[in-house]
């Protein structure tokens, strides 16, 4: 399945890119599963990704917890929390 992966603030910048295409296999079911593959993909990735309770995710513009089932999205976009005021 190919997907958009965003990334924003301090995950951007220790991946070092705001967005990459990818070809996920199809046992990557969920975002859970999507961290734990795009954490395999590098050190800058895996250090990005380590903390979980830290990171936040949307799939197509959608906030969803991290167990959220993946099947068909286009794009899927992982943050810190956000925060506003």
């Amino acid at each position: 399945m190919a997907v958009r992966i965003l990334y924003f603030a301090w995950v951007r910048e220790q991946i070092g890119v705001a967005e990459e295409d990818v070809n996920l296999p199809a046992t990557v079911e969920t975002v859970g599963a999507l961290i734990d593959w795009l954490s395999a993909r590098s050190d800058r990735h895996a250090e990005a990704l380590a903390s979980r309770e830290r990171l936040r995710a949307a799939v197509d513009e959608a906030f969803v917890p991290l167990s959220a089932p993946i099947a068909g999205a286009r794009e899927i976009a992982i943050f810190p929390p956000v925060t506003g005021g």
